[in-house]
């Protein structure tokens, strides 16, 4: 394919699993200061709700051994030394996998290398911290579930259960879009990147619904990755993700060149652009105000501009025929004789 939308895919799903460890311990180091607010009870069910969820990747020994202490550990209370290893492990390669994931759709979008190294670096940077807060607010609907949260709300909220899925699936789209508008150097309107975000949901949702099913059927025979199999399942739940993500960015890039619309340039450009008009505009400003009319506080006394004008070119005009008057006098025979 022209995009190499497997490859690039791959590469974004690796660098994304290499963050994917220390960014859940991060996040579960900040989770743990909402203990208190939300009490035991809640945590309790919380922890189990994480715990039924990681058996169907992890062994036995290994969740009770290493994975629950450690998420216990940090859901009782709030962990600042846990989210600082956290952020400082996960940084390099979240900000990389971010970084390879703009990359990747700049490419599909036709727009590849048009933006600078360290500005790509520093946006992933900032589009990282910008996704901690985004999947501290989701990750935590979708681990819950509709069920567990219904049995926190009291019972005049209830009504609300009927827009969990709605939310969930509006707050992805929404961070889908955004991704696709920041992505580019050269945007579009960022409605127009709605049909691309809703499509990288419904691929990424039916390619985890079949991996999930492949995985339901594969269980209790002999996995040939033995230890190898959960991260490998995650690298391949990730790279769908990719997959979905370069798709989603295709489709907007040609419904863009179906019906153009007209690009904005980059933040820096547009600033420049607008500080430069600005003293542009600055400038006439100035010339106009000291080659302009002299004002009325300095105009001396008498008529006005406009009777001056009148008086002045009807002193010029009784000049010329007085001029006239003299020379044909002279011409005439009483003054010759």
């Amino acid at each position: 394919m022209q995009y190499r939308v497997t490859g690039l895919a791959a590469e974004a799903g690796f660098f994304a699993l290499l963050s994917f460890p220390p960014l859940v311990f991060g996040l579960l180091g900040g989770v743990g200061y909402l203990g208190g607010w939300l009490g035991d009870n809640a945590v309790a069910r919380f922890t189990e709700a994480i715990e039924s969820y990681a058996t169907q990747f992890f062994s036995e020994e290994s969740l009770q051994q290493v994975i629950m202490p450690t998420i216990s550990d940090a859901l009782r209370g709030g962990r600042p030394d846990v989210i600082s290893a956290g952020f400082l492990l996960s940084l390099w390669s979240g900000s990389r996998a971010l970084n390879v994931l703009l990359d990747t759709v700049s490419i599909m979008y036709g727009q590849g290398g048009e933006r600078g190294i360290v500005r790509t670096r520093l946006m992933s940077l900032s589009l990282y911290f910008v996704t901690l807060v985004f999947g501290a607010i989701v990750v935590p609907l979708i681990v819950v579930g509709p069920q567990l949260l219904s049995e926190w709300l009291p019972g005049q909220l209830q009504v609300l259960m009927m827009f969990y899925w709605p939310l969930v699936g509006g707050l992805t789209v929404l961070g889908f879009s955004t991704l696709f508008y920041i992505a580019t150097p050269h945007k579009t309107p960022w409605v127009r990147d709605l049909p691309g975000a809703i499509l990288t949901l419904a691929i990424w949702v039916l390619s985890a619904m079949a991996l999930r099913y492949l995985l339901g059927a594969s269980v209790g025979g002999t996995s040939i990755y033995g230890p190898l199999a959960a991260a490998i399942v995650v690298l391949i739940w990730m790279y769908f993700l990719g997959i979905a993500v370069l798709i989603g960015a295709a489709l907007n890039a040609a419904t863009m060149r179906l019906w153009p619309v007209e690009l904005k340039g980059p933040v820096h450009e547009r600033a420049r652009e607008f500080l430069t008009d600005g003293v542009q505009r600055t400038r006439e400003k100035l010339a106009d105000t000291r080659s302009g009319p002299i004002p009325l506080g300095r105009r001396p006394a008498g008529k006005p501009a406009a009777a001056r004008e009148h008086d002045d070119s009807d002193a010029d005009e009784a000049t010329a025929s007085d001029s006239k008057g003299g020379a044909s006098r002279l011409d005439s025979p009483a003054s010759i004789g």
